[in-house]
């Protein structure tokens, strides 16, 4: 038999070097999308503080300590969804340490799902602002840089169902030209995290005209090359550079801006409702569950075929004969 390796060999083959396991780090940090990673981090930082302020360690943390901090942050009047995020990060973050997972303990499973009752799983749907409401709209932009461009981002937005991550993170390059109106290249969406990439086609139109208006904004802007959707100064300048885009904040804050220059109730509405508005209208319009998807990008039916019974909850009623 060969001789033993020398402990030290040893050791240096069951390690990664600083500089590997920082590349290690950085594409495990990239399996999730940066939001989410942003999500996570203030989670965590509330569960340490939560683990901090008890006595708990928080990494790795104790079941115990897990179902005692779910059950805090429900008495404080934590949402469902944050409840479920909490445990997601607290999970996520064990299994980057290599770390037992505290959150598959059934202890802690009990005190989430108690949680939830007494939070209540339903989530706040923003309304959908169907086509009737986007031509509403607008009308209320005005004729300036600013108009133009919140009009080119109101119309695409409603057209390609579009998250608005995917809305502020489009470059010039992912507009293709076609006959028919526009090719849209997404690059990487909520349901697309390796970046296969997925195309939506934007028709020309004759009321709402999306191809037209992104157009006239890019021409009045000046801008052939880099992010589509731009800050304009209050001086009327249009950022320039690679990297300046709208965040997704803006484009929550421009719909209900516009919503409640409409005379709408704006806190009804958020960057969410052009996506239900297109899914909403084209079920009202009869159109094929298949081609919604194909716009919006699901990949589960379900969230579509809610959008679509609420549509058409009076359709062919079963009580509208005797009621």
């Amino acid at each position: 038999m060969p001789d033993a390796l020398p402990a030290e060999t040893i050791e240096l083959r069951t390690s990664l070097p600083a500089e590997a396991a920082e590349i290690v780090r950085a594409y495990q940090r990239a399996s999730k999308a940066d939001a989410t990673i942003r999500a996570y981090r203030g989670d965590a930082e509330v569960f340490q503080a939560w683990c901090a302020r008890f006595g708990f360690r928080s990494l790795p943390a104790s079941p115990e300590a897990v179902a005692a901090f779910i059950v805090s942050e429900a008495e404080e009047g934590r949402a469902a969804s944050t409840l479920g995020r909490r445990m997601a990060a607290i999970r996520h973050a064990h299994k980057l340490a290599s770390l037992p997972d505290p959150t598959e303990d059934e202890g802690v499973r009990a005190a989430i799902r108690g949680a939830r009752r007494k939070a209540g799983v339903a989530p706040t749907q923003k309304a959908a602002a169907t086509a009737e409401i986007l031509a509403a709209l607008l009308m209320r932009t005005p004729d300036t840089l600013t108009g133009k461009r919140d009009r080119a981002l109101l119309a695409l937005g409603f057209a390609g169902a579009f998250r608005r991550s995917e809305l502020v993170a489009l470059d010039v390059a992912d507009l293709i030209e076609d006959p028919e109106g526009l090719r849209v290249r997404v690059r990487r969406s909520k349901t697309d995290q390796e970046g296969r990439g997925l195309e939506k086609a934007i028709p020309h139109g004759r009321f709402i005209r999306p191809v037209a208006l992104v157009r006239e904004w890019l021409d009045a802007a000046g801008i052939t090359a880099g992010p589509v959707f731009r800050p304009v100064s209050r001086s009327g300048n249009v950022r320039q550079g690679e990297g300046v885009r709208l965040t997704t904040q803006a484009v929550a804050d421009i719909i209900k801006r516009y919503c409640a220059a409409a005379g709408l109730d704006a806190s009804t509405f958020g960057a969410h409702s052009l996506r239900a508005g297109y899914i909403t209208t084209a079920a009202e319009r009869g159109a094929d569950l298949a081609r919604i998807m194909d716009q919006s990008g699901h990949r589960d039916p379900r969230t579509v075929v809610g959008y679509i019974r609420r549509a058409n909850a009076f359709k062919g009623h079963s009580g509208s004969g005797f009621l």
